[in-house]
């Protein structure tokens, strides 16, 4: 059975920083790609980024410079790191693993950014 399970969320002041993990188990995590999304509040789900098997990061524009996805393969978790956190990056955070051709998601970690 597949788990996704992200942590690390909080409330927190515009320009400070966070790190979000997602552990994947239930997969041949290292052999599988996995992505960021957020959802903000009254809106719809935003790709945030990406990492592939061999690390190569994807990022959507407006996180770009700020954000940055890693893996650990021995840990079976996917990080990221979020600076100068801004108001609009307010959402629940989730992460995506496929396996097989299946998506499986988790159920998020929320982040506040308000002053």
């Amino acid at each position: 059975e597949v788990h996704v399970v992200e942590s690390g969320g909080g409330l927190v002041q515009p320009g400070s920083s966070l790190r979000l993990s997602c552990v994947v188990s239930g997969i041949d995590f290292s052999r599988e790609a996995v992505s960021w999304a957020r959802q903000a509040p009254g809106k719809g789900l935003e790709w945030i980024g990406g990492i592939s098997v061999d690390k190569t990061t994807y990022y959507t524009d407006s996180v770009k410079g700020r954000f940055t996805i890693s893996r650990d393969n021995a840990e079976n978790t996917v990080y990221l790191e979020m600076n100068l956190l801004e108001v609009d990056d307010t959402a629940i955070y989730t992460c995506k693993a496929t396996n097989l051709g299946v998506d499986y998601w988790g159920q998020g970690t929320q982040v506040v950014v308000s002053s």
